[in-house]
């Protein structure tokens, strides 16, 4: 069944909040909320997933948009959790989500001679056994001038040879909403824009939470059997509101990457490099290079973390130790900052299948999943929902999403493989119908429909002529785009892939959502405003010299 995210699909299910129980109440939107709501929605539970702000808004849109297992957890002897990240990779670059993950190659560039190749070598050998090559390429060793040969811009005297090895990248934000979309075909409501204000209980045990939606400012209560917290870094405020303490705490840690253009690395291949904490990215991303990620600790804002120019510039200075031509400030074109939710305090108890995700029940009916990578998403929510379904008692299936693929996904191959017929059919560029299978999979039929109803659609937006209108137009018909900065940010990668951050396509964006959205003319130059401020505080944060500074120049736009 196809379910269309628009404003009367949120209407109509913030207006049956008050008059429903579910079996499964999903707290954050995020990518193992989004997941969670789907593996309990597979399982026949009825589910309502709530999220303040927008699907992906936090960590979830802010990652390296990797795929993988991760080469630093062999270091740390954790072969288990890499295996299982690297089965979670090939699921996902074979049958759950083929039109969002794809295969990326890197270069480890190696600087001592013998030994440093034997032990590197040996590492992503492992990583291969282990997994890795079954879904994507076996890794290769390079001379250095054979590394020199993919990678031009690496100076002569920067490595001594290198080793090339594959591993995968996802926009992250479309993912995590098309989980979430999938979810909701699959009987699950999704909810943005919908705050929980408080728990509800009888006696000890939590039955539901109290809820304000941000849109109209009204609260409504929603009655659950179980309750999945999901919340990342707001983890901790979700003790808080329990009352009670958890087995586990979450540490914030800060990530931060910058974008260039592609034509400023002459490369044929993404790279990975060592640093003194952890290591260092380059992301081929369609026309751009994502570089980072840093890694430091974080105690202010969880809304809205920034980029320092000390963060910025230690990317530039451990990116042009390797570059024959250095980069610099002026070549970014966007800045991004995360925060991961490091767990703290688990105990064997709590943990459940590896150490970087646990699972507890605080109070009687709730159900909190903390820490956690990207990439084992789908493990965490079976985790957790296999906890809320041993609540629920009776009898209720096994998870069954590793056999669920992400829309989008089932007949892919085939569109893919019709590219040029497609191109012609529908009056677009070859590279044009490549872009929007990239983004919606088979789902792209949708966008060709757009088109054909209004040929105007097909036409790029001025100031990002990457994506077309109709793209636009989707992010509010299906895929719940509430605001400018839903789409700008997460729907498409406006706001950091063009040099002026979105602020030339805002107002022709604003024009075309804004009659879809009930939009009068005041209410979008307020959305554009705000999107306008929230640019230039980023920028005024990127100069500001550390993190209080940088926090207290974004915070000017949210007052």
């Amino acid at each position: 069944m196809s379910v269309q995210l628009d404003p009367t699909y949120r209407a109509n299910a913030v207006d049956a909040l008050d008059s429903t129980e579910v079996d499964v109440l999903v707290i954050g939107g995020g990518v193992t909320g989004a997941g969670a709501a789907l593996d309990a929605a597979c399982r026949g539970l009825s589910v309502t997933l709530v999220e303040a702000r927008d699907f992906a808004a936090g960590t979830s849109s802010r990652s390296s948009k990797l795929i993988h297992g991760g080469l630093r957890y062999l270091e740390q002897l954790d072969f288990s959790l890499v295996r299982e990240a690297l089965k979670e990779r090939g699921l996902l670059l074979n049958s759950l989500a083929p039109h969002l993950v794809h295969p990326v190659p890197f270069l480890f560039p190696l600087q001592h001679r013998v030994w440093e190749r034997a032990y590197i070598g040996a590492g992503i050998a492992l990583y291969d056994t282990l997994g890795g090559a079954r879904t994507v390429p076996m890794h290769k060793h390079l001379t250095r001038s054979g590394a020199l040969e993919l990678a031009p811009a690496l100076r002569d005297d920067a490595l001594t040879g290198a080793i090339r090895y594959y591993d995968a990248q996802v926009d992250d934000a479309r993912h995590t909403m098309m989980i979430a979309r999938t979810a909701a075909e699959r009987g699950a409501t999704v909810l943005t824009r919908t705050k929980v204000i408080g728990l509800e209980r009888d006696g000890e045990k939590v039955v539901g939470a109290r809820m304000q939606d941000l849109e109209t400012g009204r609260t409504h209560t929603i009655r659950a059997r179980t309750v999945i917290s999901a919340t990342g870094v707001w983890t901790d405020d979700m003790i808080k509101m329990t009352g009670v303490d958890f087995p586990f705490h979450v540490q914030m840690s800060k990530g931060v990457h910058i974008l260039v253009p592609r034509d400023r690395l002459n490369m044929n291949t993404g790279m990975i490099m060592r640093t003194e904490k952890s290591v260092l990215f380059v992301i081929p991303w369609a026309e751009h290079w994502i570089i980072g990620t840093t890694d430091t600790e974080w105690a202010l804002d969880k809304d809205h973390p920034t980029a320092s120019a000390a963060d910025v510039q230690y990317i530039l200075d451990h990116v042009n130790a390797l570059l024959r031509t250095p980069l610099t400030r002026a070549d970014i074109v966007g800045t991004y900052a995360g925060l991961r939710p490091l767990m703290t305090g688990a105990t064997k108890e709590t943990a459940k299948l590896s150490r970087e995700h646990a699972v507890a029940e605080p109070a009687p009916g709730l159900f909190v999943i903390a820490g956690g990578k990207y990439t084992t998403y789908r493990v965490m929510a079976a985790d957790v929902v296999d906890a809320a379904a041993a609540r629920l008692g009776g009898y209720i299936p096994a998870s069954s999403t590793a056999q669920v693929p992400i829309i989008g996904a089932q007949g892919y191959f085939d569109m893919l493989a019709e590219v040029s017929a497609l191109a012609v059919e529908h009056r677009l560029p070859v590279d044009v119908v490549e872009h929007l299978l990239g983004r919606y999979g088979s789902r792209s039929t949708d966008i060709f429909a757009l088109i054909a109803a209004d040929p105007a659609l097909r036409h790029p937006i001025p100031g990002a002529s990457d994506y077309i209108a109709a793209e636009i137009v989707y992010a509010v018909t299906h895929e719940g785009a509430l605001h400018l900065d839903d789409i700008l940010t997460r729907r498409t990668r406006i706001s950091i892939e063009v040099p002026d951050r979105g602020l030339t396509a805002a107002p022709e964006i604003a024009h075309l959502v804004g009659p879809l959205l009930g939009w009068d003319t005041e209410t979008a130059d307020a959305e554009i405003n705000r999107y306008y401020d929230r640019v230039h505080a980023e920028l005024a944060a990127n100069d500001a010299a550390n993190d209080e500074a940088a926090n207290t120049a974004r915070l000017l736009a949210v007052r």
